[in-house]
């Protein structure tokens, strides 16, 4: 199991949002936010770099963050991945500007469903080693313990898609790697996920990360175990780097120790 980083983007700040209150239309006031900082993307970047963490992930949240993202590329070329309004006519542009892959949800769960077609022409375009499918996904509010189903733009639209085996096998052959962000518990330091990092530990024929909800140390432990160390781990908030109380330095090591 690996800790992968993570560089979110809001109006070219980087910031930690609760998933569940992005919407297209907020106004400042609406938007539960954790953290922003005027520090650069890039010095993160760098941060990751120095501490040879791979896999990690640039999140474009809406517009506005193109100059912000390509700064975190080029600090650490080939060593993030990019997502946000990713689709085939500019994903080879980003790969081009340093990213290792391209992540990508709205573009291929189309109209509700899986669109085949972008897909295919999705991979066609840069390959499947270089795309990862975000599976962000919420339960519907009327069924609380009913399936997750993928959500789309910025997390606020359901599809027909269920998070389940069947999705994941159908999908792990077309892409490296799963992203699958709890959005219910996203940014909120709840806790994990834990019905959802066993489907994916038990479901997932191709790398996977899950991000959401991580409070403190015992959740990368209980990760590592539900997910049968199949299960990487991003966390956001909960990092003393962006204003939470986990520490940075101590999640590396904890990495380390499992990774050398």
């Amino acid at each position: 199991m690996k800790f992968r980083p993570c560089i979110d983007l809001h109006s070219g700040q980087v910031k930690q949002i609760v998933g569940s209150t992005l919407t297209d239309h907020n106004a400042k006031e609406d938007l539960s936010t954790n953290f922003e900082t005027d520090a650069p993307a890039s010095s993160f970047a760098k941060m990751y770099k120095r501490d040879k963490l791979t896999g990690g992930h640039v999140i474009m949240l809406g517009p506005g963050n193109t100059e912000a993202a390509k700064s975190a590329l080029a600090a650490y070329p080939n060593g993030l991945q990019i997502g946000g309004g990713i689709n085939s006519e500019n994903a080879k542009e980003w790969i081009d500007a340093g990213a290792s892959h391209v992540i990508v949800t709205s573009y291929v769960f189309h109209n509700g469903k899986i669109d085949m077609e972008r897909l295919s022409n999705l991979v066609s375009k840069v390959g499947k080693s270089k795309l990862v499918l975000d599976l962000s996904c919420r339960r519907k509010p009327m069924d609380p313990n009913g399936p997750y189903y993928v959500v789309t733009d910025r997390w606020q639209t359901y599809t027909e898609v269920e998070v389940n085996n069947q999705t994941l096998k159908l999908l792990g052959e077309y892409c490296d790697e799963f992203l699958v962000h709890g959005v219910e518990n996203e940014g909120k330091r709840c806790g994990i996920l834990e019905d959802l990092v066993i489907l994916l530990g038990e479901s997932s024929p191709v790398p996977v990360t899950y991000a959401g909800g991580v409070k403190d140390m015992s959740d990368l432990e209980r990760v590592e175990n539900l997910g049968n160390g199949k299960v990487d781990l991003t966390i956001g908030s909960a990092l003393d780097c962006f204003g939470g109380d986990l520490k940075y330095d101590q999640v590396v090591s904890w990495h380390r120790q499992r990774n050398t």
